[in-house]
């Protein structure tokens, strides 16, 4: 039997936080993990030097694990991962490619490592590679997202590969973690549920957007520039969307995004904000702490595990 995750990185349940860009940073990623789950610092839009501040400011505020996810498409990256080893962080998880380069040096230091992947070749590609475990994250996710859904991902990532699978995208309560476990996961990585948090810093607009948020909420763009990314359908949305219908050039088509997230974020512009979240925002009904997110999501899981036995 696989090993579960909270076993594997020493915490109290087997939930990760997602590395959201502009959104993980080290006071919120602090939070999760008081409050029982790994709490991951995102990398996305950010350098080194402010990587290492927000490494900072989760020691500050945690004695528990947490980690970093480096998006390895970040122009600062070699930089990161320098950074990762001299800050001795024990837990990496990484996305869009491979960590392959960096993969001799982290685990020097002792690191876990847990790439995001979004299919069984590589899924394989990373295991060969050193990686620890994998997160198999379903289009049903917010942000950039692949094809296969989570239901028809995680179950063929895990009979690719040998080590643990951790399950992402369409995530929000103890259903959908019992399910994933039902599938041979070994934890899940929630994000979108985790906007709605007290903790997380995102503007108040943007919570309560979601809140508001029906099933059919988010849309995909991007799809034309093999760059998909789910968001809340909005004015930016729609003009997107046209644009692309349209088949404009790539350059028309980032004007249009560029400082989109941060305008969501940290401005609460949901007219031409990119309000990145995933197909479960229907679920979210109200802002509560982390810790009763976390509790609700595995409590209610297991007693749905436990009752059908």
């Amino acid at each position: 039997m696989k090993k579960m995750i909270n076993e594997m990185l020493g915490i109290k349940y087997p939930i990760i936080q997602g590395g959201m860009a502009n959104i993980a940073l080290g006071k919120f990623a602090a939070a999760v993990s008081n409050a029982g789950g790994l709490g991951l610092i995102g990398s996305g839009g950010y350098d080194a030097a402010r990587i290492e501040q927000e490494i900072y400011d989760a020691r500050q505020a945690t004695d528990k694990p947490f980690g970093v996810n480096l998006m390895l498409l970040n122009p600062d990256v070699d930089n990161i991962a320098d950074l990762l080893v001299k800050e001795n962080i024990k837990i990496i998880t990484t996305g869009a490619g491979t960590p392959g380069k960096y993969m001799e040096k982290w685990k020097e230091m002792g690191a876990v490592v847990i790439p995001v992947v979004a299919s069984s070749a590589l899924a394989r590609r990373v295991e060969k590679q050193g990686a620890d475990a994998v997160i198999a994250e379903g289009g049903e996710s917010g942000g950039h997202v692949g094809d296969m859904t989570t239901m028809a991902l995680v179950p063929q990532i895990i009979d690719s590969v040998d080590i643990p699978v951790i399950a992402a995208g369409g995530i929000a309560d103890g259903r959908q973690f019992a399910a994933a476990m039902c599938l041979g996961a070994s934890g899940v990585q929630i994000g979108t549920c985790l906007l709605v948090s007290e903790e997380c810093p995102v503007h108040d607009n943007y919570k309560q957007e979601l809140i508001k948020a029906k099933d059919n909420s988010t849309t995909v763009t991007g799809r034309s520039l093999n760059a998909p990314v789910r968001i809340i359908k909005n004015q930016m949305a729609r003009e997107y969307l046209k644009l692309e219908s349209q088949a404009a050039s790539r350059e028309e088509l980032e004007q249009i995004t560029l400082g989109g997230l941060r305008r969501a974020v940290t401005d609460g512009d949901m007219k031409t904000g990119s309000v990145m979240a995933g197909q479960v925002c229907g679920q979210l009904k109200e802002i509560r702490p982390v810790a009763d997110i976390l509790a609700d999501i595995y409590d209610n899981g297991m007693e749905i595990l436990q009752s059908w036995k």
